[in-house]
């Protein structure tokens, strides 16, 4: 289980799904706790009752159908399909009002979808989902990208409420894949996925979604910064010493004075 969860840290998040599958195949007795492990690429489906799209994975799941945060219904339609309370159901469609605020603000664009659901310590869990397609038929606007996709999955659990103060414990999981493919460029894919997380007891006085909002605000800032140091900046070092710029060229392309 050790070599199989260290084999799907370093697979591409494009090929993560076909070798899934294969180690579900491999390992059947441990079925659960790679599904439960494993974070892949979200999807995407319309929600024909609301109008809106909103994020297939595992927090929404229930036998083959999924859970629409807007209107609350099973797409295919499941009869007996398991549903949060009517007070965390308030809370929940809250929380995706706010996070699609949040998406257009950070991320111009994508897909956003927030999910709660009771846990058995008498808390509740949380998992706030964005999917952002830039590749130049959705969502890029610059046009740089023949492909590209960026998939954040934030899973938050909450503790019980003692003396004011709630326990929250963030698990984020970033994949990146994005491939580029024109005449000035060349053709270049670059890939991989990143796994951070955060304890913190706060005051509840100003609502628990606040408290997860500035933690999953933080945290996106701190992924975002180990994605540049750790893939951006690693290929930068390695093409400039394959292929160092011209003399008198600087990594942007002005002339030094």
């Amino acid at each position: 289980m050790e070599a199989a969860m260290d084999l799907m840290r370093r697979i591409s998040p494009r090929e993560s799904e076909t070798a899934l599958s294969a180690l579900l195949t491999l390992l059947p007795d441990q079925s659960t706790h790679l599904l439960s492990q494993v974070d892949l690429p979200l999807k995407v489906l319309q929600d024909m009752d609301a109008g809106k799209e909103f994020i297939l994975c595992e927090y929404n799941r229930d036998a083959d159908s999924y859970r629409s945060p807007w209107s609350n219904n099973y797409h295919p339609p499941l009869d007996d399909g398991s549903l949060p309370s009517n007070e965390l159901r308030k809370l929940e469609v809250e929380a995706n009002e706010i996070f699609a605020i949040y998406r257009d603000q950070y991320y111009e664009g994508g897909v956003s979808s927030v999910y709660m659901w009771e846990d058995d310590n008498q808390g509740f869990v949380a998992c706030f989902l964005i999917k952002k397609d830039g590749s130049r038929t959705r969502d890029g606007r610059r046009g740089y990208l023949q492909e590209g996709a960026w998939d954040a999955i934030h899973v938050i659990e909450v503790g019980l409420e003692e003396e004011g103060t709630a326990h929250y414990c963030l698990t984020s999981t970033v994949m990146l894949s994005l491939t580029t493919d024109d005449k000035q460029s060349g053709s270049f894919n670059l890939s991989g996925s990143i796994r951070r997380q955060m304890i913190l007891d706060l005051p509840i006085s100003e609502g628990h979604l606040c408290n997860m909002g500035k933690m999953i605000e933080e945290m996106e800032g701190k992924l975002r910064n180990s994605l540049d140091q750790v893939y951006f900046g690693k290929t930068r070092e390695m093409v400039c010493t394959l292929r160092p710029p011209a003399e008198g060229i600087q990594l942007g392309g002005l002339p030094q004075n």
